[in-house]
């Protein structure tokens, strides 16, 4: 894998932990049970996506 590529991935990386912590953020304020859910499951896609991105590092 290049540099390059690996700088990608590493944004990627980054942009994906922003969001798990946006949603868990979310998810903590939420009150409402449907939209607290949602919430939880963006956060769960989001730690899958990372995970993804990590695995190729």
């Amino acid at each position: 894998m290049s540099p390059k590529e690996l700088l990608y991935i590493e944004d990627a990386l980054g942009h994906e932990k922003f969001s798990m912590t946006q949603c868990q953020e979310a998810v903590q304020q939420l009150q409402d049970s449907d939209l607290k859910q949602y919430a939880q499951q963006m956060m769960d896609k989001h730690r899958q996506i990372f995970g993804s991105f990590y695995s190729l590092v």
